[in-house]
C-alpha cells in the first residue's frame, strides 16, 4: 500500500470544444498533502501548460515549509500556477500561505474567475472558496464570465458539481478532495473513486489525487494528476 501510494501516473484527458483552431494544455494536480512531487516526472512531462491548476489541499499541518516552495518550484517548470482552496491548506496558516503565494507568483483564485491569457479563444478560470469555510460564492465565481462559452469551474470539493451545472454554464469541472477513498477493498470504498466523465453535457473530471492523508497508504486507489487538452475546433453547422 505504500508503494502504490507513491506511485507517479499522469493520466491525458482529450476535450474537443467549439471554437477557433488551436490547442490549450491544462495540467491539473489536486490534494498533494505532504507528499514530495517526484522531480524524473516533471522532467518527463517536457511541455509547456498554459495554466497549472492546484486544486486545493496543496498543503497540510504536517507539511513543511521548505517542501511548498519545492512543490512550487516543481510546478513552475510546467507553467503559470493557479490555485484554488481546499479544507486543509488554511492548516499551514492562511496568511502565510498567501504570502509564500505572492511571493512565488501563484494566482489564488477564490469565488472569482481569471481569464487565460496568451491563447486566442477567450477562456476562464472560476472556483470558489472551500465549502469547509461557508465562505463559497458561485454568483461570484461566474460573475466575470458573463455567460461566456468556455468557462472551467474548479471546486475542490466535487460535491457541489451537480448545483454548479444546473445553474451555471461551464464546459469543464475539475475537483478532488474524496482520494477515490484512499483505501479501497475491491469496488468498495468509504468515498468514490476519480472518474472523468460527460454528465448533463459537462466534462467533469474527479482526482484521486496525488499525495495522503491521515497514513501515507492507498489500495485500490491509485495517485492521479492529469494532462488535459483542449482541441478548439470550428464546427460547421449542417
Amino acid at each position: 500500500m505504500y508503494k502504490q501510494a507513491n506511485e507517479n501516473n499522469v493520466l491525458r484527458h482529450e476535450i474537443t470544444l467549439h471554437g477557433e483552431q488551436e490547442q490549450v494544455s491544462i495540467f491539473f494536480i489536486s490534494d498533494v498533502h505532504l507528499r514530495k512531487i517526484d522531480v524524473p516526472m516533471i522532467e518527463q512531462i517536457s511541455k509547456r501548460f498554459h495554466a497549472v491548476i492546484i486544486g486545493g489541499d496543496f498543503a497540510d499541518k504536517r507539511t513543511p515549509i521548505q517542501r511548498i516552495y519545492q512543490n512550487i518550484e516543481l510546478l513552475q517548470k510546467l507553467g503559470p500556477l493557479y490555485f484554488v482552496w481546499g479544507n486543509n491548506d488554511r492548516e499551514v496558516g492562511e496568511q502565510r500561505l498567501r504570502n509564500i503565494f505572492k511571493e512565488t507568483g501563484v494566482h489564488i483564485i477564490e469565488n472569482d474567475a481569471i481569464l487565460l491569457e496568451n491563447i486566442k479563444n477567450k477562456c476562464w478560470l472560476s472556483a470558489i472558496d472551500d465549502t469547509s469555510t461557508e465562505n463559497e460564492n458561485f454568483d461570484l465565481a461566474f460573475e466575470k464570465c458573463g455567460g461566456e462559452e468556455n468557462v472551467i469551474f474548479i471546486s475542490h470539493n466535487p460535491e457541489v458539481f451537480r448545483e454548479v451545472r444546473q445553474n451555471f454554464h461551464t464546459k469543464l469541472m475539475l475537483g478532488g478532495h474524496f482520494h477515490g477513498g484512499q483505501i479501497r477493498l475491491g469496488s468498495i470504498g468509504m468515498l468514490p473513486h476519480g472518474s472523468f466523465s460527460i454528465r448533463d453535457g459537462v466534462f467533469t473530471l474527479i482526482s484521486n489525487g496525488y499525495g495522503t492523508t491521515m497514513v501515507p497508504f492507498r489500495l485500490g486507489a491509485k495517485p492521479q494528476c492529469h494532462i488535459i487538452d483542449l482541441h478548439f475546433r470550428v464546427t460547421i453547422k449542417k
